[in-house]
């Protein structure tokens, strides 16, 4: 009986391996190939992490990213987020709620989600926040409050040291790891892949 149990025990476990090591990174490389899930230029990415809340206890976090740049393996995320209404700021490291997560998941591709250059976000009132400037410059706005960072075109593909290296992550760990892993600048100013540092990609759509 026990080395029945054992047996079983075994079998399950050979299963999820295979599922995990070879099923799951081929599966997702495959669904890659396709027009709706490929990375490029404009994709948008959901991802999940386990974070620290001021218990000190984890829970989860959802963020969503859009592609602003593709260099060699170098890939540009701009993160999507709401502007805040006045007066009532959102939470300073971006995440959303798992609802509005699933929304957008659901309905990515019928919300307006706009491009806003960085120094127009802090351009007047309270930055990140709504105001008639934003709403003029961006009439998309009054639609949707869905934004992204957009790069000035004077700062695509620059490859500069430490200024440059923000939310840029590996290409090739996206499709082969299923992973935003991140560059970092160390103090000899080399590009190198953080090693600890890594969120799981749940989709990728287009």
């Amino acid at each position: 009986m026990k080395k029945l149990l054992l047996i079983s025990i075994l079998a399950v476990l050979v299963i999820y391996v295979f599922r995990e090591t070879v099923y799951k990174p081929y599966l997702w490389k495959k669904t890659m190939e396709t027009p709706e899930h490929k990375l490029q230029l404009g994709s948008y990415i959901f991802s999940k992490q386990r974070g620290v809340n001021g218990s000190q206890s984890t829970e989860k976090k959802y963020f969503v990213f859009k592609v602003t740049e593709i260099n060699g393996d170098y890939v540009r995320l701009s993160v999507i987020r709401q502007l805040s209404k006045k007066g009532n700021p959102k939470s300073s490291d971006f995440s959303m709620t798992r609802e509005t997560y699933r929304s957008l998941k659901r309905n990515i591709k019928k919300t307006k989600v706009t491009g806003i250059l960085r120094e127009d976000l802090t351009k007047e009132g309270e930055a990140y926040t709504v105001n008639d400037y934003l709403l003029n410059k961006y009439p998309s706005l009054k639609e949707s409050q869905f934004y992204y960072e957009e790069i000035p075109k004077a700062e695509i593909n620059r490859n500069t040291p430490k200024d440059y290296f923000n939310l840029i992550y590996s290409k090739e760990k996206i499709i082969e790891k299923r992973k935003l892993i991140p560059y970092t600048i160390l103090d000899n100013d080399v590009p190198q892949l953080a090693r600890q540092l890594s969120q799981r990609v749940c989709l990728i759509l287009n």
